[in-house]
């Protein structure tokens, strides 16, 4: 029965951590770049919208994967993958406390933003969180890394 219930949230876990990953990235390398071709009020107004959006649900997603982290370190705590998961684990959340110190506090910002008259604040806010999303992603795609490396080196508890 262990093995099988660390397999179940091995399962979920990945899950959860690879959209996650795979959500990141893509906003760095296909959503961001795309935005910064519009003009600094068309952007301001783009980057509010998807700020919204995300803030909606972010917060959960990226809670669910720590959360999920916790079943997988406590079920596999002999098993010879289990360094790997921790290190996983404590990169996602390190990357929540980049989020929470760092991304956050500047999404706010920008949604309080006009786009006609703080567009110089605008643009100096958004080269700060771009640094701070390059650190989330390294963080998350590391995070996804160990997990997965975790997973394969798991023997049988």
């Amino acid at each position: 029965m262990p093995w099988e219930a660390i397999r179940v949230a091995r399962f979920a876990n990945l899950l959860l951590a690879g959209f996650l990953a795979g959500n990141e990235f893509g906003t760095k390398v296909a959503v961001h770049p795309a935005l910064e071709r519009l003009s600094t009020p068309e952007r301001v107004r783009a980057e509010q919208e998807v700020t919204r959006r995300y803030a909606s649900i972010m917060p959960f997603w990226m809670s669910s994967v720590i959360v999920s982290c916790l079943p997988v370190l406590a079920l596999g705590r002999r098993a010879s993958g289990f360094r790997y998961s921790l290190l996983g684990t404590l990169c996602f959340v390190a990357m929540l406390a980049s989020t929470g110190f760092g991304n956050i506090p500047i999404n706010k910002r920008v949604l309080e933003l006009s786009s006609e008259t703080d567009q110089e604040e605008f643009v100096e806010l958004r080269e700060r969180w771009d640094r701070l999303h390059t650190l989330r992603v390294i963080l998350n795609v590391a995070g996804l890394g160990f997990l997965v490396v975790g997973a394969l080196a798991e023997d049988k508890v």
